[in-house]
């Protein structure tokens, strides 16, 4: 039999082993499929069923936050309608400090449970976290240190809204500017002045507020007469202002208690100051305060009662000083010929060209 002939009928040494050794992977592959698929399987379950929780945790709380400041805004809007709600309840002032409070509570929900759910996950995954938390760690101290000016103003915010210090359409005075303030935020509260110029303050630089829209303002008027009029007309005339101002609109509205005649706060030798106030709605003060200089001056005048300004009135009787008695006498060095301008007239040097 020819040599070539023998060589096709011999078997190939490689065949059969290339054979079995691609079953025995494939055998080794389907076993180890075989005995990991129920961990794949439960981990796959794991993750999606804590995902599907975070979210469906996450619409519930968000959904319920969101329900519950719609239902505050709804009932400041009803209690603004009515006509002492009007002045207790500014409906944009509530509706700013319950969105912001609402908008606080919904970043903190989304964090705490996405980040909850993120860890879990990443456990389940077998991964060891301690690493991963540990760098965390250290990189939330060095933002804080590098932001600490941002995370003051944030939670400065927080606390001022929470604590409901101001809101929007309050007069306040916050140290570093004072206005109108037209709108709150978790960083800054802006303000417009009294020129309309719009201020915007940090709020970790606010030290100190003095709200002026709270509560209720005083109107402080004083009047000044002469020592020697008759207190009791000069009292008289200002109750009847006073009393006619309260009954007319809309000053029946913004005084919040009778105009209150306090008596003498100052006796001096040429004037005596009588103190009035009144209670008044918060910020209506300085309007209060100038209608009841109006009506108390038109008062005096018609009783005949001079008020007394910044300069003393000379007594009656009494002539008017001298004009010229505030006058130095003229100098002596005014006149040239005078013997005082000769002496201090310096000697003139000789003359030298002769």
């Amino acid at each position: 039999m020819p040599l070539s002939a023998l060589l096709a009928v011999a078997p190939s040494p490689g065949t059969p082993g290339s054979l079995d050794e691609a079953a025995e992977r494939a055998g080794n592959a389907a076993g180890w499929v075989e005995e990991n698929w129920s961990t794949w399987l439960n981990t796959g379950l794991r993750i999606i069923l804590i995902a599907a929780i975070a979210i469906v945790l996450r619409y519930l709380i968000r959904r319920a936050l969101t329900n519950l400041i719609d239902r505050m805004n709804r009932s400041a809007q009803a209690v603004e309608g009515t006509a002492l709600g009007g002045l207790l309840v500014n409906a944009e002032r509530r509706r700013q400090r319950s969105e912001a409070i609402g908008s606080v509570l919904r970043s903190v929900t989304s964090f705490l449970i996405l980040g909850t759910a993120s860890l879990m996950i990443l456990g389940a995954f077998k991964i060891d976290l301690a690493p991963l938390l540990a760098s965390a760690g250290v990189a939330g101290v060095a933002l804080g240190f590098g932001a600490r000016n941002l995370v003051t103003d944030f939670l400065s915010g927080v606390f001022m809204i929470l604590e409901d210090q101001y809101g929007v359409g309050d007069q306040i005075d916050a140290g570093v500017a004072s206005g109108e303030v037209i709108e709150v935020g978790l960083r800054v509260t802006k303000l417009r002045g009294d020129n309309g110029e719009i201020w915007y303050v940090r709020n970790g630089e606010v030290k100190r507020i003095g709200n002026l829209s709270q509560g209720w303002s005083t109107a402080g008027v004083d009047v000044t007469v002469r020592p020697s009029e008759d207190l009791d007309v000069v009292r008289n005339a200002i109750s009847g202002a006073a009393e006619a101002m309260t009954k007319e609109e809309p000053w029946s509205e913004r005084l919040w208690g009778p105009v209150e005649v306090l008596g003498l706060d100052a006796v001096l030798l040429d004037s005596m100051t009588v103190r009035v106030t009144a209670k008044t709605m918060p910020g209506k003060s300085l309007g209060v305060e100038r209608e009841l200089r109006w009506r108390i001056k038109q008062a005096l005048d018609s009783a005949g009662i001079r008020m007394v300004g910044a300069l003393p009135l000379p007594a009656e009787g009494e002539s008017t000083a001298d004009p010229t008695a505030g006058m130095a006498a003229p100098s002596a060095y005014a006149s040239t010929t005078s013997p005082q301008s000769l002496a201090a007239t310096p000697i003139p040097p000789p003359n030298l060209a002769k």
